[in-house]
């Protein structure tokens, strides 16, 4: 072939050249003849945030939910799982034995780069994945995809990379074999957006070492099985009942094709394979791309740079992407300009190819695609050089690799920007990125701004950030995360596992507070100098000067901080990476940190002590560096204080927007002030506190009176509030966004309660700190703009039995098995057996084990009767057990060890509550072992706080807020009764409110040392406080003001707080003048007086220095001759120098009698120690005992007999009170005889009137006044509960003094006959009166005064007074004016109208005197044609009008029509159902959803015609050309009774529908239709469980009606007249009564079961009354009323008395309620609020028992379960109280339903 090229007439030295030419182009070709290299595969590893897969053999990754649906051939996926087995799936997959040695296609949708039985056992290799928003990414992926598919418009938003890096073929190694090392690498890139999704395989030149593996079946076999290589979409349903095999695309076949995946590749470079894989709108199979594989590594991106002749060098900084950084690179980047120029391309080029085109190998060469279910396609190939708007990316690190080209050769020029900070060489704008196509990407808080190359975000007014996050301006923010690695502490490595990190910054004033919970010793101690962890905050929210921004303003959320920390002068280096994630859903930033290297030992109980620093941070695109030396103090008891240093290298690399204009390079200054570190033992919590500022360089330190105190921190504004500075000091406060107030207090804003959320349709609203959320339904999911909810097609993951049917609907689906098989469609099983379920071939498998005999002490699932693993899975050798789900997965954080208590399996997975994790922290406290008699926190069924906690070594109770919080005042001693914890919180008292601000201190933390105030049970400052450090005892006033002089030392007597104050004696003046000395020091050997407790001087003083002691007078003076020397005795300083007292001369008298001897038996004065009498003498003989003056008198009447109690002779003596003369006086009666029968008054101790005097005989009890007066309306009967007398006594009432002065009349006796007011217990005028003589009974207002037109005679209904007062109708000003005639007389034999209970004229009017009747309108004129004669049938009035023919009444189809549109607000959406009404007010023949193309047929009456739906945009051909069923005469309304046990009722439009229960499962199966009433809308339902009669209402009729269940039974019409919408009805089976609501006329009515008696019980104060429920038990009525703008949920006695709110707060649209007679509690489902919620019929004890409901519209209760009706999934929908468990029943038929109730075959 070379000879050939040659010419025979060439030069020699023409051919040499052409030789060396030749051989130059070969050279440059077998240069590259190499696939890519590892490093040109997509980066990964965990420093890019990926996950690695858990080593094994046949590990799948737990679900991994993508944040977008991607679509793989037509159907859209939101999950994905990556295998060892080198492929991804869609769904979870089964085990490896029955795949791994199987070929295309698979059972299940595959993605599959290198499908191969892999083993990653034992350290062999890694697989690592992640989900990726980089718009580096993405662009280099939008790159890839425009190479190989030239014509595709495609802009990917999201990427999944998943990368096999050195893994290893599974091996069975012999004893004679070694392992073979044989590895392989690979990597997979799934980019998508919207519409389309693309796969790249990239497979590095040496990353192919094996090419298969073999079967572990037949290991032993010299067979291998080459790699599956491709694509399979799994089986997908067929013929409706049946599932075949989908399409699918494989590369390999054989040894040969695998190792082409490396050599050749479809997108013109070796190893790299793209494949389009998903649409939207239709897709038949994988298309590859075409472009032919080359036998020569292609110019790629990373080798190859296209150069401008006018193209000059920029010095700028290369950018550090995280998606891009050298996994391998520990040293830190330093800012270095890029000063190498692009070479030119300059090579000799083959005619008619670009320079840039490769030569290529023939297509045999390339992996040929299995022929089986490929669709072919254009082989066109793509011409370079590449089209303008393409986009390569260039790696700075490869520039360099460029070769250079001959001069002579051709150049090939192309227009270029290089920009460093993104990677990317644009071509042309025709493609770059705007705000159209990407906002998405900008915060819901920014907005978008397009630049010439691209779009940027900024943040709106009001927040702060970098565009993609934005938080609001002052608002606090807090910080989530972990700290994991290992730290070297002088020699000991610790591992710091998995541990939390907490902070909160006050962004008001920069301070940051970092917590670090669980630090083990010595790690604790040794990271206190570390502040830097915490520094990072400081930095990201520091208090921005002017002209300065503060970190989280540049960054965002996402963003990489490396720090190297250098000790001296140990030389200790740690290292610090911490990567922020993002923001969460409650707007908290997430920031992850990874410790690893040594630090300085510090001593246990050591304190750090650093001064206030500055650091000067340098800001480059897309990167920040600063370089600081620190220095720190240690202070111990051991090494007294050390001065250390540390240095601080730090990079932090974000993703800029390099879009924007570009700014000069900044640089700023940080000043870090009054940084606080500490190290808590006990809790093993490491605690850093800041306050931080940034600004311009020397801006941080202007002089201080010159600060304005917004940027010195020193202002008073809220914590949610911004400092606004103005001029000089002046400042203002501004609430944050998100926040209201005054800005010095400020208070969340409810968005979702007050209506300012921008949640759209199908979410709803959470509201949170300072912002909001908005959350999808269940079956929704944001669309790829981030705010609409779109429906997620469940059916796209296959989530029914591989025998079942799925039908997607909006917000769910449905499962149901094939014809021939039985179940609930996710588990399906023949009619005559059913194969093995995946729980049965696990247990068998395992159960056989090897050779058929089951592996010792081995885990073997249990299953159920179905197959199905049971919920609760236990170890039988171990104990342990756990829960699984319905794969046999277990559920995480439900293992038990054994002999606990296993977990109800039955419950939903929720995450840990606050008190779940307090709990659990505590019980695992050391090691696993919890503390003895540590107080262990109990937590509800709920994971919530138990109201009342117990601590159960102690025995103390006491009651906790919501967050654990103990309630001031509730602690309770062990046996003492325990405080109700659920009577209200009371607000915090000023004590309460000075502890708790000290124990939180700055940031939470409490001010080491300092007092804490304590407070009593009623949260008032204890008399005595003590300091818990210094042990100083005082006493303080009620506002904890320090009383003078009562402070000791600790040690010394503390004083009685209880005593008043008094001021200082002389004595105590004298003592503290001599203690206080010269300035405030005690003269040395000084005497120092002793004081008693009194403040007098001590009877004897003894000097302390000398030891001589002496005796003072009161004065202090010494007293003569008692001065004593040390060591010899005292004078009794308490002996008198006196003469014998009158007692003691009297007494020594009759001691010595007559000759010296005392008379026997005679009376001996006792005298105490000062030789006065006793107060109190008694005989010691006669045993009498009486009181003394000070004369030794006795005082009269106290003297008492022997065995009687005493007279306490110390009180003073008093003369008699009014109550003890008064008392005295009726116990001597006449002659000393007190009156039998009389009243006799109670007298205190003190001789007052007892606030509560009972007449001895007659039981009466009341309470009295001071003066012994009966205070009014406080009589109580015998046996009666009596009044509080304690209470405050209040002035008469005008209705109390008019009715005590008309009782006491004249003289003080009433006059006979009198009418006497009726005041209540408040003493106001009771709303009637009735006169005690005549009978007549009447309204009065408030003053007492009668209101018109309320008077009624005696045995006639007296009217509500409780209805508000309105003015006279015109037919009761009509019907009163007759009756009061000329002179108020009536004319006789004149007409009289007849007017309601509203006032309104009667619909028929009759004359009293003539008898004859008629109709009238609504003005009470006479209807014509209605007259009758007397004794003649009358016309029925409450038929409509017949009217002419240009007006006519409403129709079925209208009036159905007005009701939803009522129901919807008025603005129903595009799902939203309402009857389509021709212009006669007939049903149009054809129906259909909304604006949808859902449509069927119904007849005249608006009945279904069965067979007719279509969802197609043809709609269907109701007439004429399809027949309709329904020409036959309509059947007649007869009962079909239900089945035998219980049932449901349950309305849907024209028919009442039966639904059995087996228990309480919904049977199905064996659902019926009870009624059929065409032409009806039933709404409401109630059942008679006496009668066995069902009653219903109907809204199309206006008719309230009833039927037996008995069969062949007919409806029965009760009422039907003065109905305009009947809704929720309840049957009282106790009273037989029944109850009804109409939701136009807004009343509520009762009459009886028969239809009599009927009356209204409400008519005021309803707006939309729609359910209604009565208890028998108490005769209680509940109604809910949805008024959108109040609504509420009421109650009354079923005579409507009692009326009550009951329910008006947290609810929006309360359609359903229901009374669980089991807890005796109220509930309601709320179409507005999407919960389920009940309550006690007192107002108390609400709870909230389901959370995501769709929209209920009627509820009944039985056994324990919740049975509703929805209007999203037009069905019943029943929930489990106990164990949150659901199912549905949806009916053929699918319209609305309405009422629900339960129909038992006996009375509960």
């Amino acid at each position: 072939m070379l000879t050939s090229c040659m010419c025979t007439s060439c030069s020699p030295k023409m051919t040499r050249d052409k030789i060396a030419l030749l051989f130059l182009q070969l050279s440059w070709a077998f240069h590259h003849v190499a696939g890519i290299d590892r490093h040109d595969i997509y980066p990964y590893g965990m420093f890019y945030g990926d996950v690695t897969l858990q080593e094994g053999d046949d590990e799948t990754s737990k679900v991994i939910t993508l944040s977008k649906p991607m679509h793989f051939y037509e159907a859209p996926f939101t999950n994905l799982y990556v295998t060892t087995n080198g492929i991804i799936s869609t769904q979870d997959l089964p085990m490896e034995k029955q795949y791994v040695d199987d070929g295309f296609p698979t059972d299940f949708p595959v993605i599959a780069p290198f499908l191969a039985d892999i083993d990653t056992s034992k350290g062999k290799g890694s697989i690592y994945y992640r989900q990726t928003e980089s718009p580096t990414v993405l662009k280099r992926a939008e790159a890839d995809v425009k190479r190989g598919f030239p014509d595709a418009t495609f802009s990917p938003t999201h990427a999944f990379i998943a990368t096999w890096e050195n893994v290893s073929a599974y091996e069975e190694v012999a004893r004679s074999s070694s392992p073979s090392h044989r590895v392989n690498t690979f990597q997979v890139v799934l980019a998508y957006n919207e519409k389309d999704t693309y796969a790249l395989f990239l497979y590095p030149e040496d990353g192919l070492q094996f090419f298969g593996t073999r079967p572990k079946e037949s290991y032993n076999v010299e067979i291998e099985l080459p790699a599956r290589v491709g694509f399979s979409r799994g089986e997908i349903s067929y013929l409706i009942f049946s599932r075949t095999e989908g399409p699918y695309y494989s590369l390999t076949s054989n040894e040969q094709s695998v190792k082409n995946l490396y050599q050749k590749g479809n997108i013109g470079e070796p190893g790299v394979w793209l494949f389009h894989v998903g649409n939207l709108y239709s897709f038949q199979n994988v298309v590859p791309a075409q472009q032919e594989a080359v036998s020569s590594k292609s110019p790629t991106v990373q080798d190859t740079v296209f150069t401008d002749e006018d193209y000059t060098d920029e010095e700028e900084y290369d950018p550090i992407d995280p998606d891009f950084q050298d996994p391998t690179t520990t040293e830190f980047l330093e800012p270095e300009p890029d000063s190498s120029l692009l070479e030119r391309l300059n090579q000799e080029t083959p005619l008619g190819q670009s320079p840039l085109q490769p030569s290529v190998s023939g297509p045999e060469d390339l992996p040929q695609p299995d022929p089986h279910h490929v669709q072919p396609e254009d082989n066109t190939q793509p011409q370079w050089p590449l089209p303008k708007h393409a986009i390569l990316q260039v790696y700075p690190n490869r520039v360099k690799d460029v070769p250079t080209h001959p001069s002579d050769g051709q150049v090939f020029s192309v227009e270029e920007k290089v920009d460093f900070d993104s990677g990317v060489i644009h071509y042309s704008t025709d493609n770059k990125e705007t705000c159209e196509r990407f906002q998405q990407q900008c915060s819901l808080n920014a907005h978008c701004t397009d630049h010439s190359t691209g779009f940027c975000c900024h943040c709106n007014s009001g927040f702060y950030g970098n565009g993609r996050h934005c938080l609001p301006n002052g608002a606090p923010q807090r910080v989530n995360g972990k700290v994991r690695g290992t730290v070297l502490v002088g020699g000991t490595a610790v591992d710091l596992g998995n541990i939390d990190l907490h902070a909160y910054i006050v962004v008001g004033d920069g301070r940051a507070y970092t917590a670090i919970s669980e630090v083990p010793e010595p790690a604790g101690w040794a990271l206190m100098p570390v502040a830097p962890i915490g520094g990072l905050f400081g930095w990201l929210f520091a208090l921005e000067l002017p002209n300065s921004l503060n970190g989280f303003s540049i960054t965002g959320a996402e963003f990489t901080r490396r720090a190297d920390v250098t000790f001296s002068p140990g030389n200790q280096r740690l290292s610090i990476v911490q990567t922020a994630t993002g923001l969460d859903n409650q707007n908290y930033l997430n920031v992850d940190t990874h410790l690893q290297g040594s630090v300085p030992f510090i001593p246990p109980g050591a304190t750090v002590q650093m001064e206030p620093f500055k650091d000067t941070y340098q800001y480059y695109p897309s990167l920040i560096t600063s370089t600081s030396v620190r220095e720190f103090k240690v202070v111990s008891a051991e090494n007294g204080a050390e001065t250390f240093t540390f240095q601080v290298k730090q990079n932090i690399t974000y993703r800029d927007c390099s879009h924007r204009p570009r700014s000069r390079l900044e640089t700023l200054e940080l000043k870090m002030e009054r940084v606080f570190v500490m190290y808590v033992r006990e809790e093993r919590i490491l605690r850093y506190a800041i306050t931080n500022k940034i600004g311009p360089l020397g801006a941080v330190d202007p002089e201080p009176e010159n600060v304005n105190p917004c940027y010195s921190g020193n202002h008073d504004c809220d914590t949610t509030a911004r400092c606004v500075p103005g001029e000089g000091q002046l400042f203002s406060c501004q609430c944050a966004t998100g926040y209201r107030g005054d800005g010095r207090n400020c208070y969340d804003v409810d968005e979702c309660a007050e209506g300012l959320s921008s949640c759209g349709a199908h979410s709803h609203c959470v509201n949170l700190p300072g912002s909001h959320r908005c959350q999808c339904e269940s079956g929704f999911q944001f669309g790829f703009d981030g705010r609409t909810c779109q429906d997620v097609d469940e059916c796209g993951e296959q989530p029914c039995h591989a025998q079942a049917l799925c039908s997607n609907s909006p917000g769910s689906f449905r499962c149901q098995c094939q014809p021939g098989y039985h179940g609930d469609g996710f588990q399906c099983h023949p009619q005559n057996g059913h194969p093995k379920t995946r729980c049965e071939q696990h247990r068998d498998s395992l159960q056989s084990g090897d050779g058929g005999v089951p592996a010792v002490g081995a885990f073997i699932p249990q299953c159920d009767e179905e197959g199905q693993y049971r919920p609760l899975q236990c170890h039988g050798s171990t104990g342990h057990c756990w829960c699984v789900d319905n794969r046999g997965q277990e559920r995480a954080g439900t293992r038990t060890p054994p002999g606990s208590p296993p977990r109800n399996c039955d419950e939903p997975v929720r995450p840990k509550t606050h008190c779940e994790q307090h709990r659990d922290s505590l019980q695992s406290e050391n090691g696993g072992v919890p503390v003895v008699g540590a107080f262990i926190p109990q937590c509800d069924e709920e994971g919530q706080y138990r109201p009342q906690q117990c601590h159960g070594s102690t025995g103390h109770c006491w009651c906790v807020d919501n967050r654990g919080q103990e309630r001031a005042g509730t602690r309770t001693p062990p046996g003492s009764p325990r405080v109700n914890c659920d009577q209200p919180v009371h607000l915090r008292t000023r004590c309460e409110q000075h502890r708790d601000s000290l124990q939180s201190g700055d940031g939470g933390v409490p001010a080491v040392g300092a007092f804490i105030p304590q407070c009593d049970e009623e949260g008032q400052y204890r008399p005595q406080q003590c300091h818990g450090s210094t042990g100083h005892c005082w006493c303080v006033d009620n506002r904890g003001q320090e009383r003078a002089g009562t402070r000791t030392p600790p040690g010394s007597p503390r004083v009685n707080c209880d005593q008043p104050v008094r001021p200082k004696t002389h004595c105590e003046q004298h003592r503290d003048s001599l203690q206080s000395g010269d300035g405030g020091i005690p003269v040395v050997g000084a005497f120092i007086p002793q004081c008693d407790e009194e403040g007098q001087y001590r009877p004897q003083q003894c000097h302390g220095s000398t030891g001589h002691c002496w005796c003072v007078d009161s004065r202090g003076q010494e007293r003569a001759g008692t001065r004593t020397p040390p060591g010899s005795p005292r004078v009794n300083c308490d002996q008198p120098v006196r003469s014998k007292t009158h007692c003691e001369q009297h007494r020594d008298s009759l001691q010595s009698g007559d000759g010296g001897v005392p008379v026997v038996g005679a009376f001996i004065p006792q005298c105490d120690e000062e030789g006065q009498y006793r107060p109190q003498q008694c005989h010691g003989s006669t045993g009498h005992c009486w009181c003394v003056d000070n004369r030794g008198q006795e005082r009269a009447g106290t003297r008492t007999p022997p065995g009687s109690p005493r007279v306490n002779c110390d009180q003073p003596v008093r003369p008699k009170t009014q109550c003890e003369q008064h008392r005295d006086s009726l116990q001597s009666g006449n002659d000393g005889v007190p009156v039998v029968g009389a009243f006799i008054p109670q007298c205190d101790e003190e001789g007052q009137y007892r606030t509560q005097q009972c007449h001895g005989s007659t039981g009466h009890c009341w309470c009295v006044d001071n003066r012994g007066q009966e205070r009014a309306g406080t009589r109580t009967p015998p046996g009666s509960p009596r009044v509080n007398c304690d209470q405050p006594v209040r002035p008469k009432t005008q209705c109390e003094q008019h009715r005590d002065s008309l009782q006491s009349g004249n003289d003080g006796v009433p006059v006979v006959g009198a009418f006497i007011p009726q005041c209540d217990e408040e003493g106001q005028y009771r709303t009637q009166q009735c006169h005690g003589s005549t009978g007549h009974c009447w309204c009065v207002d408030n003053r007492g005064q009668e209101r018109a037109g309320t008077r009624t005679p005696p045995g006639s209904p007296r009217v509500n007074c409780d209805q508000p007062v309105r003015p006279k109708t015109q037919c009761e000003q009509h019907r009163d004016s007759l009756q009061s005639g000329d002179g108020g007389v009536p004319a006789v034999g004149a007409f009289i109208p007849q007017c309601d209970e509203e006032g309104q004229y009667r619909p028929q009017q009759c004359h009293g005197s003539t008898g004859h009747c008629w109709c009238v309108d609504s003005r009470g004129q006479e209807r014509a044609g209605t007259r009758t004669p007397p004794g003649s049938p009358r016309v029925n009035c409450d038929q409509p009008v017949i009217v002419p023919p240009t007006q006519r009444p409403e129709s079925v189809c209208e009036r159905w029509r007005a009701s939803l549109l009522q129901q919807y607000g008025g603005q129903p959406d595009s799902q939203h159902y309402l009857p389509q009404c021709d212009s006669a007010g007939e049903f149009n023949p054809v129906q259909c959803y909304g604006g949808s193309s859902y449509c069927w047929c119904v007849d005249a009456n608006g009945r279904e015609v069965p067979g007719t739906r279509s969802h197609d945009a043809v709609k269907p051909a109701c007439i004429p050309t399809v027949a309709s069923p329904t020409v036959h005469p309509l059947p007649r309304p007869d009962v079909t009774p239900p089945p035998t046990g219980t049932s449901l009722l349950y309305a849907q439009g024209q028919q009442i529908g039966v639904l059995p229960l087996n228990g309480t499962q919904m049977d199905k199966e064996r659902s019926s239709v009870l009624l059929a009433l065409h032409g009806s809308i039933v709404v409401g339902i109630d059942y008679d469980c006496r009668e066995r009669k069902v009653y219903w209402t109907d809204l199309a009729g206006r008719t309230i009606n009833r039927a037996s269940l008995d069969p062949g039974s007919e409806p029965e019409i009760i009422i039907n007249t003065a109905l305009t919408s009947p809704e929720g009805l309840a049957v009282d089976v106790a009273r037989r009564r029944l109850f009804w609501v109409d939701s136009t006329l807004d009343k509520i009515e009762t009459a009886n079961l028969d239809g009599s008696d009927r009356h209204v019980l409400f008519a005021t104060d309803l707006v939309n009354p729609r359910a209604m429920i009565v208890d028998s038990s108490t005769g209680t009525l509940y109604w809910t009323d949805w008024n959108r703008e109040a609504p509420k949920i009421e109650s009354s006695s079923v005579d409507g008395q009692n009326r009550r709110v009951l329910v008006q707060e947290g609810i929006g649209l309360p359609n359903a309620l229901t009374y669980d007679s089991t807890m005796r509690q109220v509930c309601w489902a709320d179409a507005g609020t999407k919960r389920l919620e009940c309550i006690s019929p007192n107002g108390t004890g609400r709870r909230v028992i389901q959370s995501n409901l769709n929209y209920p519209f009627s509820m009944v209760y039985f056994a324990n379960h919740y049975y509703y009706t929805d209007w999203r999934r037009d069905g019943v929908i029943s929930l489990g109280r106990d164990n949150q468990l659901t199912d549905e029943y949806l009916p053929d038929q699918r319209s609305h339903l309405y009422g629900i109730t339960v129909a038992p075959p006996q009375c509960l």
